[in-house]
């Protein structure tokens, strides 16, 4: 999607009054995350289910030309697990251009103080009703310890999910103010996703660093209703718990950033880099680095210029 005409980032008036007001950015810049108002019609959310069983039964508008080493991408014959299946946006018309709304773009742009939204990935996620099902458990991260090839501090995660969503679903929880905390001693394996960590130790790494800020860890549950959707800060620490209602918890995890980010390279301490998937597919820069504004798999959702 070729974004640079601004037809494309017009809002109605209807739409103006559902963006975040100023109390609700100085809310955001407080606590690390917002509940927004409804964005999404009730048939928006009822096209983004449907085509989320389509994507399951295998359908595909697209499929990435190569595939990046660390891709989340169920199969069914992973069995009923929690799914997460990355670069939805791309991979799927229909879910690509709701999720390309722009009024969600201007939500962003305004909890941000951006000028400019693009996307960074989108993730479809389905959390099937098992209660004991260990997959379903996502434990305590933030999303910038994944993104240390990124320059920008502003960079932003909408969780979207498909119908009410509260706490027997296993919605999503922030910890509250924690995008504020000074974190303890700089560790390697911070920029591992919490898939290939220790439960354990990311609890104790919550602990650890709520201790060293000199505050108590605050746990809240979103509670989303259908059309609506949470954002969070990418160093607002985050999880979710299990299912235990008798349907499938289905969302999409759209992570957005400001039109400032680029990419840089960055080093573990034994020298080994840290890469992130868009790195094997995005265009270069004329310097020869991905370019996170690759409007291929990047588009932007909203530009106020």
């Amino acid at each position: 999607m070729t974004v640079q005409d601004p037809a494309l980032f017009t809002l109605t008036e209807e739409e103006r009054a559902l963006l975040p007001s100023d109390d609700d950015v100085a809310f955001y810049a407080r606590h690390g995350w917002y509940l927004s108002e409804k964005l999404f019609t009730d048939e928006e959310v009822e096209l983004l289910e449907s085509a989320s069983e389509r994507f399951y039964a295998g359908h595909r508008d697209r499929t990435l030309p190569v595939r990046p080493p660390k891709l989340a991408y169920w199969e069914p014959g992973r069995g009923d697990v929690q799914r997460h299946n990355d670069y939805i946006h791309y991979e799927d018309d229909t879910i690509g251009a709701v999720l390309r709304k722009p009024l969600i773009g201007a939500v962003a742009a305004r909890l941000a103080r951006a000028e400019e939204i693009r996307v960074f990935q989108s993730t479809l996620i389905y959390k099937p009703p098992v209660a004991g099902e260990p997959s379903n458990i996502v434990p305590w991260h933030f999303d910038k310890h994944y993104w240390a090839t990124s320059t920008s501090e502003r960079m932003l995660t909408a969780f979207i999910p498909f119908h009410d969503c509260g706490e027997e679903m296993g919605t999503i929880t922030m910890v509250d103010g924690s995008h504020q905390w000074r974190e303890t001693a700089a560790n390697d394996a911070t920029s591992l996703h919490f898939a290939e960590r220790d439960r354990g130790e990311l609890e104790d790494m919550l602990e650890e660093n709520a201790r060293y800020n000199g505050v108590e860890v605050r746990k809240v549950p979103m509670r989303i209703p259908k059309g609506h959707m949470s954002f969070h800060h990418c160093r607002t620490y985050h999880g979710s718990g299990a299912n235990v209602s008798d349907r499938p918890r289905r969302a999409v995890s759209l992570h957005l950033q400001d039109g400032a980010n680029r990419y840089r390279e960055f080093r573990r301490s034994d020298g080994t880099p840290v890469t992130y998937n868009h790195d094997v597919l995005v265009r270069r820069t004329p310097e020869g680095t991905p370019d996170y504004s690759d409007p291929e798999f990047l588009p932007v959702l909203w530009s106020s210029r």
